[in-house]
């Protein structure tokens, strides 16, 4: 039943999002933007603690989260109670960053950002996809998380390189982490030029436990809100971040951002069901929203616990299918979805989704059968096989996107997929690894998947849409 309760609260989530934008945007809200100087600084620890001490203050709160990643925001929707949204200029463009931001704010008292990386850190050595770029593109205030430990002076020479980079960058001030005592944190104030926000002690307890994909997910519960809020309420001037001169400007609603409150045009909504448990856990927010403004109806489902539901068409993202293959391979929706794919119904899978929907999962507890709908077998490894941005362009028909278009995502992935040789793939990469040589999108009767979590403000849902219209009509 734990699966069940998850879907329960998350669905519950999700219909109180207004998707729609019309009236709102009138007013502003504060904002601010906690980067890093590197990976594993603390930002998310200390994001999480923002957000729970601000809502322990009865302030609703508005959660981001630059880049692809999947498991930061589920701990951000976990703590705020409002879906965390990816800020990624790569796969939604320097618009669909703004699109986001803003068509999410409505009803937020403030907005939080987590950045990603260090501060300007982007792909191929550039800005793009940086948090800097997101910072410049929303033009919303940086707090800078320095890890101080072991540094005093140091730690000022660090400030002022972020702080004279990119003058497009309002870095507002730091947040210093792991001081070590009050003579500590008087030594740094002593010479650092930018206010001081709020400085962390060390302590262990507030690291993250770590999983070979990163955190653990938020369902998970791996964090005590009350904790991180208290840690967070004597450590940091909360008053003072919300005062930071700067907020979320309402930007002229543009016809792209007035799209995105676009509705069906009248043929009609179609059931998708969407898996959603402990397996399968890898959404972008904006993407479920997609297909809602497009005329879905979305039917969350567990593969793990549930008959398939009656619906025309499937979405099945990514996760953790390897340490519940056991389990899927019990359950009944297995059969029920490899008879749907021979009947022609559009399925869409994405990493963890190729590795469900492929003939079986083989890792070093065990092979498992799969659902079968594709001809492909997954192989577990223990490095890491593929990590980056990717390019595509649609070279076959498939149930998602027209043969042509160019779609953008990410890939993130531990396996490695092996498919017969007839197999037909829909995706050639310009970047990326994908399936096998620069391939991706295996395809099989009305069914797709992938290694690439794409991102449809690069693709829209309005294809996938058409295609389960048309599977409802035949």
């Amino acid at each position: 039943m734990e699966g069940s309760l998850e879907r329960s609260s998350e669905s519950s989530i999700e219909r109180s999002h207004d998707s729609s934008i019309e009236g709102s945007l009138k007013g502003s809200i504060p904002a601010v933007l906690i980067a890093g100087t590197h990976s594993g600084v603390g930002k998310t620890t200390i994001t999480l603690g923002l957000m729970a001490a601000l809502r322990a203050r009865g302030l609703v709160v508005q959660p981001y989260k630059v880049g692809p990643d999947f498991i930061d925001p589920s701990h951000h929707t976990a703590i705020c109670g409002r879906p965390s949204f990816n800020l990624d200029p790569f796969m939604m463009s320097e618009e669909g960053v703004r699109r986001s931001f803003f068509s999410a704010i409505e009803g937020a008292d403030v907005a939080v950002v987590e950045g990603v990386m260090g501060l300007f850190d982007g792909m191929d050595g550039t800005e793009v996809g940086s948090t800097a770029q997101v910072a410049k593109i929303l033009d919303i205030p940086v707090l800078l998380v320095i890890n101080v430990h072991g540094m005093s002076r140091s730690a000022a020479a660090m400030e002022l390189g972020f702080a004279s980079y990119d003058p497009g960058v309002r870095l507002a001030g730091t947040i210093l982490n792991r001081v070590g005592s009050k003579r500590h944190l008087d030594m740094l104030k002593s010479c650092l030029a930018k206010p001081v926000f709020g400085a962390l002690p060390r302590d262990k307890e507030m690291e993250m436990k770590s999983r070979h994909l990163g955190l653990v997910m938020g369902f998970e519960k791996d964090h005590d809100p009350e904790i991180l809020a208290t840690f967070l309420e004597e450590n940091a001037d909360i008053d003072m971040i919300l005062t930071l001169p700067g907020q979320a400007r309402t930007p002229a609603i543009s016809a792209s951002i007035e799209l995105a409150g676009a509705k069906a045009d009248g043929n009609g909504s179609v059931r998708i069901g969407v898996a959603r448990d402990r397996a399968f856990c890898f959404y972008y927010h904006e993407n479920l929203l997609e297909l809602e403004r497009h005329g879905a109806d979305l039917v969350y489902f567990s593969p793990l616990e549930d008959q398939l539901p009656d619906v025309e068409g499937l979405y099945i993202g990514g996760g953790y299918p390897e340490l519940y293959a056991s389990q899927l391979e019990r359950a009944p929706a297995r059969k029920q979805i490899k008879k749907a794919s021979e009947d022609g119904m559009p399925i869409y899978g994405e990493c963890g989704g190729l590795m469900y929907l492929g003939a079986a999962l083989e890792s070093e507890a065990g092979s498992s059968k799969m659902a079968g709908a594709l001809p492909c077998t997954t192989f577990m490894e223990k490095r890491l096989m593929a990590l980056g941005y990717v390019k595509a362009e649609v070279s076959e028909r498939n149930p998602l996107a027209d043969v042509g278009r160019s779609l953008r995502g990410h890939e993130f992935h531990y396996s490695r997929c092996i498919c017969d040789r007839d197999a037909r793939y829909c995706l050639k990469l310009s970047r990326g690894k994908g399936i096998a040589d620069g391939r991706d999108g295996l395809v099989e009767n009305n069914t797709m998947a992938g290694y690439l979590h794409t991102h449809f403000y690069s693709v829209s849902g309005n294809k996938f849409i058409e295609s389960c219209r048309a599977y409802r009509r035949s």
